[in-house]
């Protein structure tokens, strides 16, 4: 599969008082990678007609570059299926157009219903891999 690619533009609000990204933004910006990737629609669908949903079970993040405000930098994610509950994404942050990383990431989301009990990976979900 390759990368999806989804960009993010970069705004005052984002920034510390240094300029560069607050460090947690770039969980937020993976959120919404994510969220594009899988599609708003079938999540809504799965959580209103299924009770079934995806919390983050581990994230890791490793800072290599700044982004300053003004920018607009690329999230670029792949997905692995782990285990019938597990989905590992691997989202990185590029400047459009640019190869190097200037921040890597890791989040693992597990499928739970309603009650935050583990559930297999819905079909419609497990077909996107």
């Amino acid at each position: 599969m390759s990368a999806h690619i989804h960009r993010v533009q970069i705004y005052y609000e984002d920034t510390d008082h240094s300029g560069a990204v607050y460090h947690a933004n770039y969980l937020k910006y993976f959120e919404r990678a994510r969220e594009h990737l899988l599609g708003t629609d079938k999540l809504v669908k799965l959580l209103n007609e299924d009770g079934i949903g995806f919390v983050v079970y581990k994230a890791g993040l490793t800072y290599r570059r700044s982004v300053g405000f003004g920018e607009t930098i690329e999230i670029h994610t792949t997905v692995a299926k782990s285990s019938d509950y597990r989905l590992d994404f691997q989202q990185n942050v590029h400047r459009p157009g640019e190869e190097e990383i200037l921040v890597e990431g890791q989040v693992e989301l597990v499928c739970v219903d309603r009650e935050g009990q583990l559930v297999v990976l819905p079909p419609a979900v497990a077909s996107l891999l």
